[in-house]
């Protein structure tokens, strides 16, 4: 992914100080500060925050009216139906509840609608086939929020609705239903509005049973797996239930996670939130996006050790073949696109496409392009798409916009779905370019820097291993991404054939090996000897038996010292320029440079660039040029420029700590 601009996030000193003296490892201490947490409380609370963290679940809107009718259902032993989605979250909402019906000696139905045949949501023939089969009372899990038709439909025929949910809704259209239970819904004063579906329905448990530790203690390695696995998040419960869940994992008593776990080589490694989103999460998505969501949903639920084995075997043979799909999609859709650059989003249709895999394909697009991409699988007259945002483009608010052109639509901002008529697809696109045009996001997006790395002491193992504290990691709590600015290149090394590349760079003294994935050589277009930035998540990195701090690369660039230095000559930006303040070797080095070249500063910023000394950065010089002005060692050729300065000769011997700017850099490095 390429950015417009990298942002160095402002830290808080008073906060890393307080954390500093607490204890806290110094790059611990910097991170907690940037993320905004600026008390020991609030540290404390947000690494090892426990059970206090989870709301009240009778907060909730509507769950007054859902607990009394699921506890009557009990004590009448009625048969229950839990209706999910075909996505992990729905599949381990789906599990979840029915599994925990089942155990207050209910006959329980899960149903999880096909993906191809019928679609995302609630249905009426599927309400009419479980109606037959008894069912009094049908219980949606991560789907149902939009069902208004089909909620009227289930009172007609005598079955009651009761609709949890944490989409996006609109309050005109929320079903009349027994209870309709979604955060997002106004009114609601449940203070986590970003529960994921499988939250939701945590949280239903919770309230049924009147007890909210006991029931986490049971379900949350299925709320875990759903709520990463559904990018909501990670900060306050929703932290503390994925940490727990995590924990469970890591010795689980589920014979399907064991196998899962075994079967995909993650047994052997540390659980973490990157277990989940890309070991567990693909391999239970295959089975929702194929077709044989039934696969998943009993690997989840089984207690036989042999079934589970069967199962796990057959869900990683799933993602392979989604694999092999997917690439196939990849390379039609790449065709169609014939590598020109669009000005508008990305609206692509076939009748070739398999309708469960387009969604990674639309995002694969939408960061190739940098452009909202809707796909959209044709059968006959209708077609079903998926849709996925960049760089921050609304596509809920989108649809709605659209929506007279579209048969349905439900999801998020940042990914969705929709049902639309052939014959209106050039109606949309024409009104989907429309309100992106009115409504367009910056083309590229900015990479936010947490940290701006100036001493190299700070990635030692120790101060690398306690960022493991910050686990899990996940969106509203993403990895700590560093960047070091004016680093040398060593070494290009590919790897995997050449999609990967190993980096060498060397900063102050120091040496780091970097791993960038999906880069070639070709792509990264530096070579060894040149001046970059980059920026990285460290990692501790174990092979054969040797562990070693890591960084792993998000973006490189070429380093480009003239705006800095552009900036120091003319108004002296402390924050940014604080990291290149310099020492009395920096100050020699200079000097004796300025005497070789006549005693004159160049007129202009590249001349000065070019006046640097070898083994001193452009920025460091331009300080050093600004101190000896201040200092009067140097005379200035027009009052308050730099350019053109010439040595004062025969000056005294000055104390170089006696500068002002000097100590001003000195207390913002502190």
């Amino acid at each position: 992914m390429d950015y417009s601009k990298w942002k160095i996030e402002e830290k808080a000193p008073e906060a890393e100080r307080l954390f500093l003296g607490a204890g806290y490892a110094p790059l611990l201490a910097k991170m907690l500060s940037v993320r905004g947490i600026a008390s020991l409380d609030e540290a404390k609370s947000f690494l090892d925050g426990g059970a206090e963290l989870l709301a009240d679940p009778m907060l909730l809107k509507d769950m007054d009216k859902a607990v009394p009718r699921i506890r009557r259902a009990i004590s009448a032993g009625e048969t229950v139906a839990v209706y999910g989605d075909y996505d992990v979250d729905g599949i381990t909402s789906t599990c979840l509840l029915t599994d925990w019906l089942r155990s207050r000696g209910l006959r329980c139905y899960p149903y999880i609608p096909d993906r191809i045949d019928e679609g995302y949501g609630i249905n009426d023939a599927a309400i009419e086939s479980l109606h037959a089969k008894g069912v009094s009372l049908i219980i949606s899990v991560d789907c149902g929020i939009t069902a208004a038709a089909e909620a009227e439909f289930a009172r007609k025929i005598g079955v009651d609705l009761i609709i949890t949910d944490h989409h996006e809704c609109r309050e005109q259209t929320i079903p009349d239903a027994i209870a309709v239970i979604d955060p997002k819904q106004d009114e609601c004063r449940y203070p986590n509005k970003e529960l994921a579906g499988v939250g939701v329905a945590l949280k239903l448990v919770c309230a049924v049973e009147n007890e909210s530790e006991r029931v986490v203690a049971r379900y949350a390695d299925l709320a875990a797996i759903g709520t990463v696995a559904d990018v909501v998040p990670l900060t306050g419960e929703n932290r503390y239930i994925v940490r727990r869940g995590l924990a469970m994992l890591e010795h689980t008593s589920r014979p399907g996670l064991e196998a899962l776990l075994r079967e995909s080589g993650a047994s052997e490694r540390k659980m973490s939130s990157s277990t989940i989103g890309f070991t567990l999460a693909p391999r239970l998505n295959a089975a929702g996006r194929l077709g044989e969501v039934s696969v998943a949903g009993r690997l989840l639920m089984t207690g036989d050790a042999d079934e589970a084995n069967t199962l796990a075997d057959k869900l990683c043979e799933l993602n392979r073949r989604r694999q092999h799909l997917e690439t196939e999609i990849w390379d039609d859709a790449s065709g169609m696109m014939d590598g020109k650059m669009p000005s508008t989003p990305i609206v692509l249709a076939s009748e070739k496409w398999h309708q469960g895999v387009i969604g990674i394909a639309a995002s694969k697009l939408a960061e190739q392009y940098s452009k909202p991409t809707v796909m959209i699988c044709l059968d006959g007259e209708k077609g079903k798409g998926s849709c996925r945002s960049y760089g921050g483009f609304n596509l809920f608010d989108a649809l709605s916009a659209c929506s007279e052109y579209l048969e349905g639509f439900g999801g998020h901002a940042l990914a969705a779905g929709l049902n639309i008529k052939r014959d209106k697809l050039r109606q949309f696109c024409n009104a989907f370019n429309e309100y992106y045009e009115k409504n367009k996001p910056s083309e590229l997006p900015t990479l936010n820097c947490d940290i701006e790395v100036t001493d190299p002491d700070i990635l030692d193992m120790e101060g690398v291993a306690a960022l493991g504290r910050l686990e899990p990691y996940g969106s509203g709590n993403p990895k700590p991404m560093l960047c070091i600015s004016g680093a040398r290149l060593e070494r290009v090394t590919p790897i995997g054939g050449g999609k990967h590349l190993r980096l060498s760079i060397s900063f102050r003294g120091a040496s780091f090996e970097c791993v960038f994935f999906s880069h070639s050589e070709a792509e990264l277009g530096l070579r060894a000897g040149d001046r970059i930035d980059i920026a990285f998540t460290p990692q501790i990195n174990e092979f054969r038996l040797r562990r070693s701090v890591q960084l792993q690369v998000t973006a490189v660039k070429a380093h480009d010292p003239r705006p800095l230095c552009e900036k120091i000559l003319t108004d002296m930006p402390v924050a940014e320029a604080s990291c290149y303040c310099p020492d009395r070797g920096a100050f020699i080095k200079s000097w004796r440079r300025l005497q070789s070249l006549g005693g004159t500063v160049a007129a202009d910023l590249d001349g000065v660039i070019r006046q640097c000394p070898h083994g001193v950065e452009p920025e460091r010089f331009c300080i050093c040029l600004r101190v000896l002005c201040e200092l009067g060692l140097l005379r200035m050729a027009a009052p308050g420029s730099v350019f053109g300065a010439r040595i004062v000769t025969g000056c005294a011997k000055v104390n170089l700590e006696s500068s002002e700017l000097i100590k001003r850099l000195k207390a913002r490095r502190s």
